[in-house]
């Protein structure tokens, strides 16, 4: 779903608010969202889900496969979702 599907989605629900005002709320969330993670913290939003990060080791032996020539890894910082029961269970149904 696009940004713009969620916001008239949302237009529909609650119609008092303009589309810039939801698009605002949008914007307040992602952006909350992205600074918790990037200073390490996991985010978890009770029924939906849990967001956390990973720290990835450099690696100084990595090879490539195509060539067979070894490669430097930098350290990386990778994000990950863990759906909650509820989530899950919708889902499926």
């Amino acid at each position: 779903m696009s940004r713009q599907k969620l916001i008239k989605q949302l237009q529909k629900k609650n119609s008092k608010l303009s589309q810039s005002e939801l698009s605002e709320v949008i914007n307040i969330l992602l952006k909350s969202i992205n600074n918790t993670i990037k200073n390490g913290n996991n985010l978890e939003i009770r029924g939906f889900g849990r967001w956390f990060g990973r720290k990835l080791k450099e690696n100084y032996n990595a090879r490539n496969p195509a060539t067979n020539e070894l490669i430097y890894k930098p350290e990386k910082y990778k994000v990950r979702f863990r759906p909650s029961k509820n989530l899950k269970k919708k889902i499926n149904e």
